[in-house]
């Protein structure tokens, strides 16, 4: 391995911008995408600098929280992959086994390792009801995320805590 660092070529600046950017647009995308299939009743949404985050009434199954953990990082694997290891990609790395189970790992934990303690943290003590709700909205708001009710969501506030968005949140 000694050569690796001679044998890394950056092939275009931009084109490793665009990389980074659809790498974390698909990343992002496919939580979207077990979001929109989980088919539960949603309370709101929040934007953030970790993402974008939902947050439903009832707690997930085993099966969605893994896939919840899962599914992003073989995204992010797959696109590390591809982005430094195939004709495709902006930068080109030798394709030492090593070097590309090290790289797409870091990559993978880059991206993933928030989701992975998630849910590690939802199998371990899950949470249901009001206090899962209250649970998210205070680690929303802890990470300066904009958190947005849907109609729904004001409703259930209102009918289970007496407060309306507002006054929840500004008790956090």
């Amino acid at each position: 391995m000694p050569g690796i660092l001679a044998s890394i070529q950056l092939r275009s600046v931009p084109g490793l911008i665009a990389f980074v950017l659809l790498w974390l647009l698909l990343f992002e995308g496919s939580h979207l995408l077990l979001a929109l299939l989980r088919r539960d009743q949603l309370i709101g949404w929040a934007i953030g600098p970790l993402g974008i985050t939902t947050l439903f009434v009832r707690e997930p199954s085993r099966l969605y929280i893994v896939l919840e953990a899962l599914l992003p990082a073989l995204v992010s694997g797959s696109m590390v992959y591809i982005g430094f290891f195939t004709a495709l990609g902006p930068v080109s790395l030798p394709h030492h086994i090593l070097l590309v189970i090290g790289v797409t790992l870091v990559g993978v934990l880059i991206t993933s390792t928030g989701d992975i303690i998630n849910a590690l943290c939802d199998l371990l003590y899950p949470l249901w009801g009001e206090a899962r709700v209250l649970r998210h909205i205070q680690i929303l708001r802890a990470s300066w995320a904009t958190i947005h009710f849907t109609p729904f969501g004001r409703s259930y506030l209102l009918d289970r805590f007496q407060a309306t968005p507002t006054d929840l949140l500004k008790a956090f």
